[in-house]
């Protein structure tokens, strides 16, 4: 048995042991996952692409022409899609393996699906990327496709203990997604090791590999207060002192900085540009099938539908106006350090979460990662996420200031 064939059986006995408690995968296509490792073995190493073999999990709002994708709705129970995704067609031509469709909430809104979080059963694994989160976290999968519209990377990642990356708005394609909020959507990763994330991120960008930069001798944190830190679990702002304390330790310059009002007055916005653009994007299946939506979806909907296009344009002024504090916030060889989620996974499955600590940088289109910090009192991880401005260079320094981030905070006893 040869590499590519062995790691997908071991992946499946994987999700064999785990899927029924957790489930994670809404389609699992182990046929076609086996057929396709068994092709890749028999390629000459000179033939071989950059991901060659890696297995990757695609969240359910995002087209497979070989699977399902049906965004669960019963409206779109059993679709075909005719075309992979953009970024599914570039994971594959270079040589990864799709095994099979994660669970998304519905249109990757917030009325939650089937997933159960792997640390505890009896907790919501967050959303909307619920599958790809619960899937990485479980070893079922080292890399899972997931999206942001609010907080659906991010917090998921959080709850689940994974690295979490959304990355700049614009940098991959998303033809092929269903879009909720399109000036907001954002496909993301899941991962478990950065080696993974970077590789598949430069892929899904159409870069050849990721860039090597150095990371400057003092890497500069800025820790950010926001007006949502009184929503946090106690030990979930500890915790991200601590880790402020522990990169201190490392030689970071970090220091202490307010969210300015204006970001603020973003903050408060971002919900009725998602409304809005919401009730457009699901324009036909709110004509078509109201009645087949959750009550969250359509009064989501409908809420959109009340905001006038006036009131619309002036609320993106506003932000327009607004996000510009973010590029005097912080320096350009500077990140941002906050929460990615208010704590621990709250218990229940009736909601995924809030995303309070998520929805800004979403507007602002900021890339922004998870990083585990460890675990809480109910002895679920904890995280802390890091953010850079808008302009900041390119993709590969911001996960050189990651790994070192995640690296001085396992040092300190805060990692997995």
């Amino acid at each position: 048995m040869s590499g590519c064939v062995e790691a997908i059986r071991a992946l499946l006995d994987r999700i064999d042991a785990r899927e029924d408690a957790i489930g994670a995968w809404v389609h699992l296509d182990r046929d076609g996952a086996l057929a396709r490792a068994r092709a890749l073995d028999a390629l000459a190493p000179a033939e071989r692409g950059a991901l060659h073999g890696m297995a990757i999990g695609v969240k359910d709002v995002l087209d497979t022409v070989d699977m399902p994708t049906a965004f669960n709705s019963p409206i779109h129970a059993g679709r075909r899609p005719a075309r992979d995704a953009e970024v599914v067609r570039r994971l594959r031509a270079a040589g990864a393996i799709i095994l099979g469709k994660t669970v998304t909430t519905e249109f990757a809104f917030t009325h939650p699906g089937r997933t159960r979080n792997p640390h505890d059963l009896a907790c919501t694994p967050g959303g909307s990327s619920s599958g790809s989160a619960a899937a990485v976290a479980a070893g079922m999968v080292p890399v899972a496709l997931a999206t942001q519209t609010g907080g659906s990377t991010i917090r998921p990642a959080a709850f689940c203990g994974v690295l979490g990356y959304k990355p700049a708005f614009g940098r991959y394609p998303t033809a092929g997604l269903k879009h909720l909020a399109p000036s907001l959507d954002t496909i993301g990763l899941h991962a478990r090791a950065f080696d993974d994330l970077a590789r598949a991120s430069a892929v899904m960008a159409g870069e050849a590999a990721p860039a090597r930069p150095v990371l400057p001798r003092r890497p500069r944190v800025a820790l950010v207060r926001t007006p949502h830190d009184g929503a946090a679990e106690p030990q979930a702002l500890a915790r991200l002192h601590e880790a402020a304390q522990a990169l201190r330790s490392a030689g970071a310059a970090v220091r202490t900085i307010d969210l300015p009002p204006a970001l603020v007055e973003v903050d408060a916005l971002q919900h009725v540009i998602m409304a809005a653009e919401a009730a457009q994007s699901l324009a036909a299946e709110w004509a078509s099938a109201r009645d087949r939506l959750s009550a969250n979806l359509a009064g989501f909907i409908a809420e959109g539908l009340a905001h006038d296009a006036a009131a619309v344009a002036a609320a993106r002024a506003r932000i327009a106006a607004g996000a510009r504090a973010i590029d005097t916030l912080v320096g350009d060889d500077e990140v941002i350090l906050t929460l990615p989620a208010p704590g621990e996974a709250p218990r229940g499955l009736a909601s995924t979460g809030s995303a309070v600590f998520n929805r800004l940088w979403t507007m602002l289109g900021v890339p922004c990662i998870t990083l585990p910090a460890g675990r809480g009192a109910r002895g679920l991880p904890l995280g802390v996420q890091l953010v850079a401005r808008r302009d900041a260079g390119d993709e590969a320094g911001f996960f050189a200031h990651a790994r070192w981030v995640h690296e001085a905070l396992a040092a300190a006893g805060h990692g997995h």
